[in-house]
């Protein structure tokens, strides 16, 4: 009988790269996903639940370019998160909802269906929309989907064309900032220890822009609505932390947005990016729909924190 705690496992399936062409497959999982210890990864794969292009295989096969791998994860207990959304826009092409904080849009960090998409799969599982956007596990609000292949190429073309506006409020600490101010600090990736790497702030990563302003102060706070030109990796957490400033209850990044890496006593202990407590959410979206001929603009309202 299955378990009503577990999930229904998941395929993680990879094709082998030209530069880990010669690994053995015991190797290429040690090196590729150190949450995981060689002498675990050695017991997953003789036990069949890593095949090579089907075929159940020894651990020190040496790999060649062009090979499929899949590990079969068995059913496991995903972590909590609310499992609810509000559809606030929809159509035959599209689908805008709003996402609460803590629930994670893709599969990954442990999480497969205590997520948007394994929601939506329960709620449309025949066509299942496709997420054109992302938003990290601890923001919330809205989230622009597509119905349809064609609706999918229409908005992902917008969004590469810098067409989609999107804006965001967040919550920083007391500041003397104007009313109004840019950041531009390039954002590319960190060596992370457990991850492989990680997005902060660096002086040759790719451009990032995003436009400010200040919507009220208080003695302790400061809420800042922040447009976002480009679509980096947590844009908004680093660049506001950049320029001195931390999202307040932000457990990653820190000063000059720079993520808190230390060498960790254990994975957990280390801070990720999907770890939640921070204050964000993604206010107003403004898109062209297909069959439409004035864009649209949607707005979720925020929560308590960030009301102006």
């Amino acid at each position: 009988m299955h378990d009503s705690r577990l999930n229904n496992g998941w395929i993680y399936r990879e094709q082998v790269n030209p530069s880990d062409a010669g690994l053995t497959v015991l190797d290429y999982y040690s090196q590729k996903y150190p949450h995981s210890t060689p002498c675990q990864w050695f017991e997953r794969i003789t036990s069949g639940q890593v095949l090579l292009d089907g075929h159940s295989c020894n651990p020190h096969t040496r790999l060649i370019t062009g090979q499929k791998l899949a590990y079969h994860r068995p059913p496991w207990e995903e972590p909590s998160a609310p499992l609810n959304f509000d559809l606030l826009y929809s159509d035959s092409d599209v689908l805008v909802v709003a996402k609460p904080a803590g629930l994670p849009i893709l599969p990954g960090g442990g999480f497969v269906e205590h997520t948007l998409l394994g929601q939506l799969k329960q709620h449309y599982p025949e066509d299942t929309p496709f997420p054109i956007h992302r938003l990290g596990r601890g923001t919330s609000g809205l989230v622009l989907l597509a119905r349809s292949s064609f609706a999918r190429g229409f908005l992902s073309e917008q969004m590469r064309s810098r067409q989609i506006s999107k804006i965001y409020r967040a919550l920083i600490p007391k500041s003397d900032l104007t009313d109004h101010f840019t950041i531009n600090q390039p954002i590319g990736k960190i060596p992370h220890p457990v991850l492989g790497y990680i997005f902060g702030a660096t002086p040759n990563g790719k451009d990032a822009l995003s436009e400010c302003r200040v919507l009220k102060r208080t003695s302790e706070t400061t809420l800042v609505e922040v447009k976002i030109l480009t679509g980096r990796p947590h844009q908004i957490r680093i660049h506001l932390a950049a320029i001195g400033y931390p999202l307040i209850g932000d457990p990653l990044y820190t000063m000059g947005g720079i993520p808190k890496i230390q060498t960790p006593i254990t994975p957990e202990k280390l801070p990720v990016p999907g770890d939640c407590g921070y204050y964000l959410h993604a206010y107003q979206l403004t898109f062209n729909l297909p069959h439409r001929e004035s864009p649209l603009t949607v707005t979720c309202p925020p929560p308590r924190e960030l009301e102006y």
